[in-house]
């Protein structure tokens, strides 16, 4: 994804750990939210309320979702899925991890 049409951006940032993570809330005229955001290297851990899509845009991470024991990598174009009420980790290293989260409908 390169640019987000039609959009109205809350300009009230979205700070967590410590300012290691940043975003911004987006509502799309349909309802649906998004935020678009970049986390520093870190590792951070997540709670999801609703299934989300994390859209790699720029940077590399590895996560390990709850209930799993492996670590996937991803980079800029790939994507993966959270369940709804779930807790995931993030390691950014290196360059910082540019993202979009897809807030999803509720399974």
């Amino acid at each position: 994804m390169s640019t987000l049409d039609n959009v109205t951006v809350l300009p009230k940032a979205n700070v967590y750990f410590d300012g290691k993570c940043v975003s911004h809330t987006l509502e799309l005229p349909d309802g649906t939210r998004k935020s678009v955001g970049v986390i520093l290297p870190s590792m951070v851990t997540f709670r999801t309320g609703v299934p989300e899509l994390m859209e790699t845009v720029a940077g590399e991470c590895r996560v390990r979702i709850e209930g799993e024991s492996e670590w996937r990598t991803y980079g800029a174009g790939e994507s993966f899925r959270v369940p709804a009420d779930t807790r995931f980790d993030i390691e950014v290293t290196g360059t910082p991890y540019h993202y979009v989260c897809h807030f999803l409908p509720a399974e």
